[in-house]
């Protein structure tokens, strides 16, 4: 799992960038990654992983995000199958400039602050939004500087939508200490179907055991077992949507006893396996998995 930084650059004659992908998932890198620049972004159709900040969680039936400057994330693409098409846009806080008298918009101030966690948007957010942003896509010059405006103007009176994050996650642990990042990411990718002893990734990151816990914890703000834990169930969500068995699932992403790979399930779900494949069966599923302690990251 590479952590990379992504140099923005502005559409020709634009002050902002935007994306329309529609082509099969595997000609995009959907690796984590973080910019300056805000993000907003819209699954039109598909199913996938959202991965902002420390949150990670499954959707289904699309998604509308915006996220925060310089919030690590991973493209939405993540494990989705196609089709796939979403719309994104990308833009500086630099180009919202308002008069302080100018009250209508310290909404959209607010709403850039917020997005600092991840801001997840309700369904009927999304099919709202979803007009003004094919009419984006297809305007050119000064309107389309408006109709940004618009679009986050319209956000900031929204109400309905989940912050992804309790901490912001400062971009400085993801760019301090990115190669260290990269190779514990890396080895739990490889490995998180088998058994992990968590005394050898302590020895690849060159540190040792009490000195690897701690800089876990405050890089990512859980431990490595929990960290491992949620790998290894969202893989396991993943199978289970390609119509896997429980206990194959179970013993596919490293856990032994099926027990209590359905006591993690229900920790980091909500739901039991048997629950999950039903909800899936009828698209309702939304997979939040997460975490019982919260320890802010201290740098």
């Amino acid at each position: 799992m590479k952590v990379t930084f992504e140099r923005v650059i502005p559409d020709e004659k634009s002050s902002f960038r935007t994306i329309h992908n529609n082509s099969p998932i595997s000609e995009f890198k959907w690796e984590y990654h973080y910019h300056p620049e805000i993000e907003l972004v819209c699954v039109i159709s598909g199913s996938g992983t959202r991965h902002v900040g420390y949150h990670k969680s499954n959707y289904t039936n699309g998604d509308l995000v915006l996220i925060g400057s310089n919030i690590p994330h991973s493209g939405f693409g993540l494990n989705s199958i196609d089709p796939h098409e979403e719309i994104v846009l990308q833009f500086k806080e630099e180009i919202l400039q308002f008069p302080q008298q100018e009250v209508e918009a310290r909404s959209i101030k607010n709403l850039l602050e917020l997005s600092k966690y991840g801001l997840q948007f309700h369904p009927k957010i999304k099919k709202a939004m979803l007009p003004r942003l094919k009419l984006l896509l297809e305007s050119e010059g000064y309107k389309r500087y408006l109709i940004l405006l618009e679009i986050l103007f319209e956000l900031s009176k929204c109400t309905d939508y989940e912050l992804l994050n309790k901490e912001i996650m400062p971009y400085t642990i993801i760019s301090k200490n990115k190669t260290r990042l990269e190779n514990i990411f890396t080895y739990v990718e490889h490995h998180y179907d088998k058994e992990i002893n968590i005394e050898d990734v302590a020895q690849l990151a060159n540190l040792t055991l009490p000195a690897f816990c701690n800089f876990f914890k405050k890089a990512t703000q859980i431990t490595f077992t929990e960290f491992v834990n949620r790998y290894r169930i969202n893989k396991a969500c993943l199978l289970m949507a390609q119509d896997k068995s429980i206990s194959e699932c179970s013993y596919s992403c490293g856990f032994n006893n099926v027990t209590y790979f359905n006591r993690m399930f229900k920790k980091y779900t909500e739901k039991t396996p048997s629950e999950f494949i039903k909800n899936f069966s009828h698209n309702k599923v939304n997979v939040d998995l997460k975490v019982e302690a919260k320890v802010k990251a201290q740098f």
